[in-house]
Formats: structure tokens, sequence, C-alpha cells
């Protein structure tokens, strides 16, 4: 029996299904019912559907079913197809399977008649010479083109006459976060209407799922954008359902379904898009079995300002669509810019042609209005020379960030794009890449878009890997435009920058990459790793970022359970039949192998190359990966072996939040919250706190003050006051509560909000309540209170210690202490409150005033 199989990208249409509903209702009707082989035979066929058989040649696909478990943004995926060659002789049949470029194909299983086959994963062989290449098949290993990051798995087989042919294909991918959403895909392409088409995708995740949606199917023309134009309903036959934590959505249509929607198969990608909750905190630390996976998506936070210079190819080839659509989607673009932001446009050919020289100009009517007049005269001529454009944005931009006083914490980045290879000036690859990141010197970003097919993507993608940027790769099709305008929403609003994630070196190893140079509105950081210390309870994580005036750290402490209560395999439904399936530490593998994957594609040293070509083989080989530097080899079962059966792994509800552990980092047990920030504190005695109890401590003369007020519910009272020296006011809001059996007071009052305001040197209000703080300072930004963090600014600090107290320190002379009161099992007349204490009042005039300033 001739066997193929191979991996390739793209993929070829097929003959079209015959046209006719009346093939469409047969077939449902027919294929529908149970699939046994000899019943096929022996059943009578009404004459007119033999008729339209006979102009079909090949195997006919009965069953085509997709399953996916999606486990915290980690998905498994399995595809099962069922092909019948109700022919009198052997037939080629062909299984097809777009899946994500990012994928990683972890098994395949076939069965031909009464002989099964199964895909072992080993390392890939060095080159062989010509005779042995001319006596071996094609491996099964991804080649170098791509269609909009899809590549397609193929598996032809001749299948004997009256036979069934079955395939099983297993992937798995970590999903991206992207304009503030996961998006799931799965390709429905089997090139014919099938008997059984079916979709099944289970989400489990533990922070809760929100904005779960079912777009209709997207055809190839849309692919890789975010968004679709008329997203209004799901495909026909979709069904959703979800708690606050499991979804479930399935597509099943019926043959006559799939016929109004394509009558050749080819019905488009199925798409899931969801995103979780999420706060400004450490984010989500998952640990199971030794390994932990760390998301890290802040929000509500103002955006950095940028400096942004666009260099785009206006060389003769991009002439008509290209040069049109990039022209579109600028316009918008330009549209999209801040006040705060700064840009310039440098347009390509043999010639370089830089718009304002010298120079970014400010964002205003007036620039915008003159760019887009400058990017609608632009006129595609001459050849291609993409090293003289980066130098000059190069030049450009380092020249702008020396010369001008710049925020310390703007985003600076280049946009490049082209649709060729380099043809005048430099040429040679290497060169090109090297005088890229000498001109840039890891002070920028480099962020690259190619157009159809002639652009070297190598190039591209290497040199935005080499300069801490991102490259997408688009068709020239009708929605080019709509294309790079997502691609730009993606990076077009930094929120945070220069951030680093640092966990105890002595708990764990084998981190993945933990600093970032931005995180951009809408998308995800991931961190992963393994823990070494098992004797620890738990695990201390700390993140620093900059946010436009401010400096933020965040730390907590997250629980580390016994194993047991982590393992998932004994949930019904998530067995696999394999042993151990570890969603963390898979990810793990994952996010490892890509990043040994990227760092092989920017180093030029054969030395290293051929070291993380070795470690991400083995990587590979031991979580069963097909990847560049693996194989996917066909290996004939025994005699008696058992056909394929379908593995999967489905979420249940069953004793899931004992099974799973999903951290938000204030959720440790008690003990392990790090009690040593409380002791650290110092407090005078001057203070406002319970019923509210004031006192005023005078250290020279050894005696304090104390004193009772009776406000009612609702009453502010002002406890500091020295606007016209310090610039500090406090204010205390009162809340009310029954008075306790047998007492003299008909109730009782507590400080629910504490108010802060300095303006000097620069103004900053702060609004502190039991459960959140808000800092205004021109730029909103919340914190939680059951999340230990600090943000630091040029004049002010806050330091929350979680669950605990917020301490705010004003010029380095004035620091304030506002305990935080949580009942778990508050009394009738107990209420959440907040205590207020002044720490160092070495600030604060004579002059100051207030129940507390004087």
């Amino acid at each position: 029996m001739i066997l193929w199989l191979w991996l390739c990208w793209g993929f070829s249409t097929s003959a079209g299904q015959p046209d006719s509903e009346l093939m469409a209702r047969y077939l449902e009707e027919k294929l529908m019912a149970d699939y046994s082989i000899m019943e096929q035979v022996a059943r009578r066929v009404p004459r007119q559907a033999k008729f339209l058989q006979r102009l079909e040649t090949r195997p006919r696909m009965s069953e085509f079913t997709v399953r996916s478990t999606i486990i915290s943004r980690y998905a498994f995926t399995t595809v099962s197809c069922t092909m019948v060659n109700s022919g009198s002789e052997a037939r080629e049949g062909v299984f097809e399977m777009q899946i994500p470029a990012a994928a990683f194909i972890s098994n395949f299983t076939m069965s031909i008649g009464n002989k099964t086959y199964y895909g072992e994963v080993t390392g890939k062989e060095k080159k062989h010479s010509s005779d042995d290449k001319a006596r071996h098949k094609k491996p099964p290993t991804p080649t170098d083109g791509r269609e909009n990051g899809y590549e397609t798995f193929k598996a032809s087989v001749f299948i004997p006459r009256k036979m069934q042919a079955r395939f099983l294909l297993h992937y798995e991918e970590l999903l991206q976060r992207r304009l503030g959403k996961y998006e799931y895909t799965v390709s429905i392409r089997p090139q014919q209407l099938v008997g059984r088409l079916r979709v099944e995708v289970n989400i489990l995740e533990n922070s809760g799922i929100v904005s779960l949606e079912v777009p209709p199917l997207r055809n190839s023309k849309h692919k890789g954008n975010g968004k679709v134009e008329g997203d209004v309903s799901s495909p026909p036959s979709t069904v959703v359902g979800h708690t606050k934590t499991l979804a479930k959505v399935t597509f099943n249509p019926s043959v006559v379904e799939q016929t109004r929607i394509a009558r050749n198969g080819i019905l488009g990608d199925f798409i899931i898009r969801y995103d979780v909750n999420r706060e400004l905190s450490v984010g989500d630390v998952q640990i199971l079995n030794g390994y932990f996976v760390h998301y890290f998506a802040p929000t509500d936070l103002p955006p950095l300002p940028k400096n942004v210079v666009f260099v785009l190819d206006s060389s003769a080839s991009m002439v008509g669509t290209k040069l049109k659509q990039t022209k579109e989607a600028l316009f918008t673009i330009l549209q999209d810019l801040r006040p705060e932001d700064h840009f310039n446009i440098i347009g390509f050919s043999n010639r370089i042609k830089v718009w304002q020289q010298d120079r970014l100009v400010p964002v205003t009517p007036n620039n915008i209005r003159d760019a887009k007049k400058y990017i609608h005269n632009m006129s595609p001529t001459g050849g291609t020379n993409i090293n003289g454009a980066l130098q000059t944005g190069a030049k450009l931009l380092n020249d702008y960030i020396a010369q001008n006083d710049i925020d310390a914490r703007s985003v600076s980045l280049i946009i490049f794009l082209t649709d060729g290879r380099p043809t005048v000036g430099e040429t040679q690859s290497s060169k090109i890449l090297s005088n890229t990141k000498d001109a840039i010197r890891d002070k920028f970003c480099l962020f690259t878009i190619g157009i159809g097919n002639d652009v070297d993507h190598k190039l591209l993608e290497r040199m935005a890997l080499e300069n801490c940027g991102m490259t997408r790769h688009f068709q020239e099709d009708d929605d080019a435009a709509s294309h790079l305008k997502g691609f730009y929403d993606e990076i077009g609003t930094p929120l945070l920058s220069d951030i680093r994630v640092d966990y105890p070196e002595d708990n764990v190893e084998e981190v993945t990459q933990n600093f970032f140079p931005n995180y951009f509105n809408g998308s995800e950081i991931i961190i992963a790793g393994k823990l070494i210390n098992h004797t620890s309870d738990s695990l201390h994580v700390e993140v620093t970022a900059s946010n436009s005036k401010k400096y933020i750290l965040l730390k907590t402490d997250v629980a580390i359970d016994l194993p047991s209560r982590n393992d998932i395999r004994g949930v019904p439904g998530l067995e696999d039949g394999k042993g151990d399936k570890n969603y963390i530490e898979r990810a793990w593998s994952y996010l490892t192998i890509k990043e040994l994957l990227n760092s092989r594609l920017k180093t030029d040293d054969n030395q290293e190359k051929d070291y993380l070509m070795e470690k991400a083989k083995s990587m590979a080989l031991t979580y069963n990966f097909v990847t560049p530097f693996t194989v996917l080899k066909m290996r004939e079962a025994g005699l008696h072996s058992e056909p394929p059966q379908e593995e999967f792994i489905s979420p249940s509800t069953d004793g899931i939040g004992e099974k799973l552990q999903s951290l938000q980092g204030h959720k440790a047990p008690p003990g392990i919250r790090r009690q040593q920030d409380k002791q650290r504190i110092k407090i005078s005695k001057t203070s406002a706190d319970g019923d509210p109890h004031f006192v005023i401590d005078f250290p020279s003369s050894k005696f304090s003050v104390c004193f009772n007020i009776d406000g009612e519910p609702g009453d502010i009272l002002r406890l500091v006051s020295d606007h016209k020296e310090s610039g500090v006011t406090v204010n205390g809001q009162l809340i009310g509560a029954p008075a306790p059996p047998n007492g003299h007071k008909k109730h009782r009052t507590y400080f629910s909000t504490i108010t802060i305001l300095s303006n000097k040197p620069e103004r900053s209000y702060l609004e502190i309540t039991p459960r959140r703080v808000i800092l205004d300072d021109g730029e909103r930004l919340l914190l939680s209170c059951d999340r230990s963090a600090v943000v630091r600014s040029s004049s002010l600090e806050v330091s929350i210690s979680a669950n605990a107290n917020v301490t705010v320190t004003i010029g380095d002379t004035i620091s304030f202490v506002i305990l935080i009161h949580h009942y778990k099992k508050p009394a009738p007349y107990q209420r959440n409150h907040l205590g207020f204490y002044i720490s160092n009042s070495k600030g604060l005039s004579s002059d100051s005033h207030g129940l507390l300033g004087r």
C-alpha cells in the first residue's frame, strides 16, 4: 500500500461537489445512519443519486469531527475524519486540515481497512545525498511558506474498494490575547459535503469567562484579522452555553445547512472569541505538580505617549491595490493618534523621502491633515531600498530622542511595511539585519509588515525579533486595509514599559522570558517555569513596571497547595489514557520551545545555533511535538492492534473547584501572608480610628489628648488641612452602624473613605476605601486593597500591604498610614472601615489645622 504523509503550506482546492440540493438531502438521509461498510454496499440508492455519485470519483467523507478543550488558554484539539470508498477499485483519499502556524502537532493516527498506522515523532535527520532523496518520501515537517499564519497538514492514502479510512490528528496551542480577546479558530474545509460534521469546544477558565462570542464563519480572505465586518450572528446550528467558569460551544450543521453555506464543502473558519476577568494585580498565577504559569494583563491604565515613525514601501511593485489599501489604513491610523504622540512618515523606493526632515511632529489637526496629503500623493516607482529606509528611520528616531526632552517613559517605535525583497542598495539579508540592529541599539522596537507573496518572510521576522517587535504577513486582497489597521490597534496603545516579573531564585528554575520592553492594551504577558523548592508553602511574585509618570511594584504570595488538590487528571472526562496531561507543564514546554526557536533564528553563531537546535529538539521529543527539528514518521501497528480511538480532554464541573487551582494572588491560606510588611510600619499615636476615637500625641510634652466626635453617617470630617504650605488636605467620610446593645449611643460611625489631596509640586488625588485605592494625578489608576502593590511618581508613593494597610508618602517628609479593618463575620454594629494614622509630619507646617493637623 502506498502511504504519503506530509505537512505543507497553503492548500489546493479540489473538484466541486455536485451542485444539487437533492444530492445534499440524499446524503444527509444516507450518511447520518450507522456507517458500516457492508451496509453501505447493500443499501439501495435512489437512481438520480447513483448518477450523481458516479460523477464523484474520490472517496466520500462520512464524518468530520473537531473536539477541543481549552484549559486556562491552553488548547488541546482533536480532529477525526472518516472516508469511505464505495467504488469498485482502490481510490486515493486525501485528508487536509489547516491548523494555526503557532500550534504544535502532538499525534496522528490512521486506519485503512484492517491496518492501523501511528505517528512517531523523531528527530529530523541530516540531509541525505541525492540518491537517498530519490528513495525517501517527503518527511512530515513544515516548509517555509505560510498562508496568513496557517499551515496545512495533509495525509494521502489509497483506500481499498468497499473499505474506509479513519484519520485522527491532535495538535496543541497556547492562545494569544489580541485586541482584548482570545481567539480560537477551527478550519472547516473538508472540500465536500459531510454526513456527520460536528465541532465541539469546551472552555475552562477559573478566572471567569467574559465576552464570549461566536461570529459568522470566516473565509480565507479575512484570515488574520481580529474583527470582521458585519459580525452579527453565529453560524447556523451553533449552540453556546456557559456558566461563570465553563463554556461549551457546538456547531453541528446538517448536509442541507452545509450546502447553503458552501456547496464545495469549504465552509470557512469557525471562530470563538472570549476574555477572562482580570484587574490590576500581579495577574493570574496557576500552579500544578511542580510547574507554574503566570498570566499578566492589567487593565484600567492610562496609555503611554508614543514616538512613532512609519516607513512605507512606495516601490513600483506596490502599484494598484496594495498601495491603495496601505493609504486607506494609514488615513485611519493617523486619525487614531493621541494628542500626546509624535510621529513622522518615510516613503521609500530606490529613493528615500522623509515627510518632515530631522524631527517628529506633535499630533495636531494641521499636522494630521498635511500627513494625509503626503500619503495621498505617494506614487509607486523604482526599486526597494529596505536597508536605506530603515537606517533613515532609525537615525530620525534616535536623533529625536537624543535632542529633545521627551517623556522618559514614552514608547518609541518604527512601523515598517513592504511588499518585496531588497533590490536597491544593500541587498544581503545578513548585512541588513546587522545594520538595523546597530542603528536601533535596543533603544526602541521595530514592527514589520509584509504584504503579498514576494516578501522575504524570514528577513522581516528576524528584524522584528531582534528589535523587540512583532511581524505580520497579509495577502493582497480586498481586506488588507483592515488587516493593517488591526495590527496597528494591537500596538497602538502601550500601557506599561520595562515590565519585569521576578520570583525567588531558590524557588524556581527554567523560567521563560520575564522581561518585556512594552505591554500593549489588549495583549497579555505569559511566563512559565518549574518549582524546585518543594517544601515551600508559597511562591512570591513581584511585578515591576513603568506607567506614564509612575513606577509600579505589584507583589504577592501565591499558595502552593498539595499536588492532589491541583491535579485535574482525576476529574471525570479529563483522562487521556496516556498518563500525564499536565496542561501547565505543557504550556511551559510550549513557551520554552518557542523561545528556543526564536533565539536560534536571532543568532549568527553556528555553535549556539546547534546548541539551541538540540535543546529544542530534545524538549520536542519529550513532549511529542512536531517542530522544525522533529518529524512525524508513520509506523504500521501490529496485526492485532485496535483501530485508532479518539482521545480527548473535556472539562467536567464535578469537583473542579477542588481539583483546579487558579489563584489571583490574594487567596493564600492563613499564615502565608507576609506579616513583616505590617511590622516595618512606624506610626505615631496621632490617629483617628474606631468609632472614631481621636488621639493627638505631643512627644515633647510626653502626653496625648484623646477625644471622640459623634458624627452622622455621611459626614465628612477634615482631618488635616495644610493646603497653603505643603499643599496637603486629608478628609474622612463616615459610615453608620447600629449601636451595640445596652450602649449609650444611638448609633456607631466609622471611616469608610479617606481622601488625600496633594497640590505640590503636582496635583495628586487619592481615594481610599477598605476595598480599593484610586490614584488620580491626571491619569486615573485603580488598585485593589487585597493585593500588595507599590506605585511611585516624582513626588508621591502609595504602598499597599494586602488586606492590611495603605501607606502614603508625600515628598519624603509627610507619611500617612491607613489601616484596613475587615470583619470575617461582622456583628450588626460592625462595619469594614479605615483607621488614619500620621507616621511622619515633618513636612506639615505649623499653620496646619484640622482635627489632627492642629
